[in-house]
């Protein structure tokens, strides 16, 4: 299968992250973030999470670092919307991403799923058309117990040592998440796997994407 590469070793490639929670953009585009930086792209990266208060504020802002690291240029931007209510702050949240919008001209848009079952993810991913409407968006999966992973269109291979440092940072900077059942190496390694099948990535593994529009030439 024909790859259509974002940007090659040594070109430069701007990319926005956001995410409702302070491990949604790691747990869904971790590995990709890792793998371009890797890669020897000039990669600039703007990170947004908009629900991370008290001790998931510091884990974010650490975790960020870590897996930014190697990027040319990167920031971080965390607000306090509460967690669980976003359909509620729907407009509070537009605003700040407006706000964001008008800082920041990104290449591409990482979000949430359309038809994630969380609503705090749901609602992002709402905003995210509605205010980034001249963007490239891919929309990354987190798993979850609800059962709604969905049938993703879009690849990014990743190879095992990629996959293997975005489990250690995952387990090393969110503390507050290890008690969690879901939240272990077995089901981060088997998204990966069958992500990898479906794409039949070299190294088995990868992280699947929504990609509900493009522009190809």
């Amino acid at each position: 299968m024909k790859g259509l590469g974002l940007a090659r070793r040594g070109e430069e490639l701007s990319i926005l992250c956001l995410g409702a929670h302070s491990d949604d953009i790691e747990i869904g585009a971790g590995g990709t973030i890792l793998g371009l930086i890797a890669s020897g792209m000039k990669l600039d990266v703007h990170w947004c999470v908009l629900s991370a208060g008290g001790q998931r504020s510091a884990e974010a802002r650490a975790s960020a670092a870590a897996f930014l690291e190697g990027s040319r240029s990167s920031r971080v931007d965390i607000a306090d919307f509460e967690d669980s209510y976003f359909p509620a702050h729907s407009r509070s949240i537009k605003q700040w991403l407006l706000d964001v919008r008008s800082r920041v001209h990104p290449d591409v848009v990482l979000t949430h799923a359309r038809f994630d079952a969380h609503q705090d993810h749901r609602e992002v991913n709402q905003l995210t058309w509605n205010v980034f409407r001249d963007h490239l968006v891919l929309e990354y999966e987190i798993p979850k117990w609800d059962g709604d992973l969905g049938q993703p269109n879009a690849y990014v291979p990743l190879t095992a040592d990629v996959l293997e440092r975005k489990i250690e940072l995952l387990h090393e900077h969110f503390g507050t998440q290890r008690s969690k059942d879901w939240f272990d190496r077995e089901t981060f390694v088997g998204l990966a796997r069958l992500r990898g099948m479906e794409c039949r990535a070299a190294e088995h593994f990868a992280e699947a994407f929504t990609l509900r529009k493009a522009r190809i030439l």
